[in-house]
């Protein structure tokens, strides 16, 4: 199916005026599809367009009480002639349940059989539902009629009523794009609140009512609805705010106006860290910022996309630390979310934070990547320090004001700014929103000082300038910082040469690659245990992951750091990055997976004897525990109760861990997997045990999980990741090479059997990363080389091809 371009989109915006959407939905005629009638008011000033629309079935189409040819559906347009100054339009359809996380997704929850439903309409999935004018531009107020069973509940972007029973309406809306459309619907557990005038809603399925934490969710919100009306200066226009954890989001959430979805993992039934919780604490108010800045105004089109995202990437970590009693925000940011971003920014497909505008809107879509949310926040905050926050606010709060309910683009934000007093932004964008790649910081020492340098990615004529500070520490971790504006590719820095650690923008403000000096290597492992400033200790450990990943660092020496830190490390946030780091990237990647793990094993094993019973640190270094060690006395003696840590709580969650690291192990079977999934009867649980059925290093398990991933056009999003995330390890390199000749043969065939984000996901998770292989590389290009394959395919393959290629660079050099 084409994908809309930006010129197609432009051309239809310029004829089309659309006044309003009437659509009534019937989800009562079966399990496969539902009815779906959309009356459309639009004016046109040309004779000719056409309609989105993506049925099952297309019953009827009128318009100004004509009957159009329903024959003349083609990949999902319908062309539209003879068109009047006003129009009606009437399409009646039999749309389609779907089960990949798009349009109107049906999900049956295997703990007690009840239905749920909700609606995905980003991107080019609203269609699916309703026949439309589907893109950003054309938006419109909405009404909804829906017929349910008379046992469920509907929610949706207007206040839902329930007029008879089974029959409700939802209020109109103000005017929305197509892509933030939703409803919800099914016998979903509700619990209401107010704050501040606004009607608030929380929901999830019945099953996790037990596990849900309303008064955390409804404190963060209203904290957060407080900070942001005092920041915008603007209140939330779109009435009610319901927030619906929903079954098998592809997303971490998703910002409709007045019904927020998330994915119901969010629900934690089992014990979690604190970093976890905050990181939900976050995703709220991320989604939250979304209502301004995305909801109410609007990008014209998908290349600025990044906009909303890293404008409420940035506003989530500002106001989840000033509002709310979650305060390792920016801890996170560093760790996690920078980190995520500098991979992207540096793979072949890097891209400007300010996209392409004439990108189409799927090849828009492959941007949205650590480089538009992560490295997008990292830049605004930078723009925070240039401008100065009022100047900053007060160009956001003018941008609200005066495009309300329409569309705008970069260009209109930065007058704004500029309005409000920025002094030479165009070439400050210019810089940092229209090139890609990294800048490197480094730090030399002088006889007087220190020099800091500033080179620019390779072919790159930024020259950005990086507002930081430069701190110094003793053997004890003592402090001195020095706040310094990087303008030029050298500038001097008044700090003591024999300093023993120095590290470039130590507050981690910018967005850059940090090298430390040969002296601050040296003395690095008896110093870092005594940084106190968690954000500090993540640019240190950002610079070592990048050093390595360049092959500039031993990974010897990285790995010999990551075993002097983790005893000492006592934030949680970055004890579970690190150790991710560990078992994904060092081993079996970058070093031989023994005896590594071996190592790491043992030193997570003698930490979890010293953490506080029942902390989060105490769960983060046991997760590690079960991720790395091959104690089978130990993991089945934790499910069986014997010897577990006090304060440990080895609930479901942690039990499915310790089956999965069983069953990589080839220590368990299907049986024992089927037994767990037997005391865990729920949807959650048949998740878990497919991923631990995957990794079990068998033949057959192997076979048939990758008959799930290559050839099961049913199978639940959920559970597609869950295989691919089993199957390959680098422990069972054997048993799973057959399979890489497989993947590239076979993958391509896969955008046949699912679409939207399914595709390009399981063509990442599916990828045999743990074969250390120039030929796996070659193989990778010459897929991404085949114009005829997916651009979804090709983006994930060219990615982890990628990751791959520098493990094989790193291998080469440190033998």
């Amino acid at each position: 199916m084409p994908s809309l371009t930006a010129e197609s989109a432009r051309t239809r915006a310029a004829a089309l005026t659309v006044h309003s959407y009437a659509v009534d939905l019937d989800l009562t005629t079966g399990d496969h599809t539902f009815g779906s009638t959309t009356r459309i008011q639009f004016a046109a000033t040309n004779q000719a367009s056409w309609l989105d629309v993506k049925p099952h079935a297309l019953t009827s189409v009128t318009l100004n009480g004509e009957a159009v040819d329903v024959a003349g559906l083609s990949d999902g347009r319908l062309e539209l002639s003879g068109l009047k100054a006003e129009n009606e339009l009437v399409v009646v359809a039999e749309m389609a349940y779907s089960n990949d996380g798009e349009g109107l997704h049906r999900s049956v929850d295997v703990a007690d059989g009840l239905v749920y439903l909700y609606g995905m309409s980003f991107l080019d999935a609203a269609p699916r539902i309703f026949a439309c004018f589907d893109q950003p531009d054309l938006k419109a107020p909405y009404s909804f009629k829906i017929t349910a069973p008379t046992e469920w509940i509907v929610l949706g972007n207007g206040a839902a009523t329930q007029v008879s029973p089974g029959r409700w309406e939802l209020a109109e809306t103000k005017p929305l794009s197509t892509y933030f459309v939703t409803l919800v619907a099914g016998p979903y557990h509700l619990v209401s609140s107010e704050h501040d005038g606004i009607n608030l809603g929380i929901a999830c399925r019945q099953s996790l009512a037990q596990h849900l934490d309303p008064e955390d969710i409804f404190e963060v919100t209203g904290q957060s609805f407080d900070e942001f009306h005092r920041l915008f200066g603007y209140r939330y226009p779109f009435g009610e705010y319901h927030q619906v954890f929903v079954p098998e989001f592809n997303a971490g959430a998703m910002e409709n106006p007045g019904c927020v979805t998330f994915r119901d993992e969010y629900v934690f039934r089992s014990a979690v860290t604190e970093g976890e919780r905050s990181n939900r604490a976050r995703t709220i108010v991320h989604e939250m910022a979304h209502q301004w800045f995305g909801d109410t105004v609007t990008m014209r089109w998908w290349n600025d996309l990044w906009l909303n995202e890293s404008f409420a990437e940035y506003m989530a970590y500002r106001v989840a630390t000033a509002a709310t009693r979650y305060t390792d925000n920016w801890l996170d940011f560093a760790f996690v979310r920078k980190w995520w971003g500098m991979q992207a920014d540096q793979r072949s497909s890097t891209h400007p934070v300010a996209g392409d505008a004439v990108k189409d809107a799927a090849g828009s879509l492959e941007d949205f990547d650590g480089i538009s949310y992560a490295k997008g926040a990292a830049v605004l905050k930078q723009l925070v320090a240039y401008l100065g926050d009022d100047v900053f606010l007060n160009g956001v709060r003018a941008h609200i004001k005066d495009n309300e309910f329409g569309n705008a683009a970069l260009a209109d934000l930065l007058a704004k700014w500029t309005e409000a007093g920025a002094v030479g932004l165009d070439e400050w964008a210019a810089q940092w929103f229209r090139t890609a790649g990294l800048d490197t910081i480094s730090a030399e020492r002088t006889a007087t000082g220190v020099r800091l340098h500033r080179a620019a990615p390779e072919g790159s004529t930024a020259r950005r300038p990086h507002q930081l500070t430069v701190g110094g520490y003793d053997e004890t971790g003592r402090a001195l910082s020095v706040p310094v504006l990087l303008n030029a590719d050298a500038v001097d820095v008044e700090l003591d040469p024999a300093i023993a650690v120095v590290v470039p923008d130590a507050l981690d403000d910018s967005w850059a690659k940090i090298r430390l000096d040969e002296k601050s290597l040296e003395n690095l492992a008896k110093v870092l245990p005594h940084i106190s400033d968690g954000a500090t200790r993540a640019v240190i450990w950002n610079s070592l992951r990048d050093a390595t990943a360049d092959a500039e660092l031993d990974p010897r020496l990285a790995f010999d750091v990551l075993l002097a830190a983790l005893p000492h490390e006592d934030s949680d946030i970055a004890v579970a990055t690190l150790v991710a780091w560990g078992r994904s990237r060092l081993l079996g990647r970058y070093l031989p997976y023994e005896p590594y793990r071996g190592r790491l094993a043992d030193v997570l094993t003698a930490r979890l004897g010293s953490t506080p019973a029942g902390s989060s640190l105490q769960l983060a270094i046991a997760r590690g525990v079960v991720g790395t060690t091959t104690d089978t006395g130990l993991l089945t003696g934790w499910l069986a109760g014997s010897d577990v840590p006090v304060g440990l709580a080895v609930d479901a969650d942690l039990r499915w861990l310790i089956t999965l690291q069983l069953a990589r192990l080839g220590a368990i079977g299907d049986a024992e997997i089927d037994a767990e999934l037997a005391r865990d009867k729920s949807s959650e649980g048949e998740v878990h045990a497919v991923r631990c059925r995957a990794a079990l290093p068998t033949p057959e398990a192997k076979e048939r999980a990758w008959a799930l991933i290559s050839t099961d056009a049913e199978v639940a999003n959920y559970e597609l990741y869950a295989a691919c995330e089993g199957f390959w390890h680098p422990a069972q390199l054997e048993v799973t090479a057959p399979y890489i000749d497989r993947y590239f043969a076979e993958i391509a065939g896969t955008e046949k059997l699912r679409s939207g984000w399914v595709i390009a996901r399981t063509a990442l998770l599916a990828f045999p990363n743990t074969v250390i292989d120039e030929q796996v590389v070659r193989k990778a290009e010459a897929l991404v080389a085949d114009d005829s394959v997916s651009t979804g395919i090709r983006r994930s393959v060219g990615d982890e091809a990628d990751d791959l290629r520098r493990a094989v660079r790193i291998r080469t050099a440190f033998s």
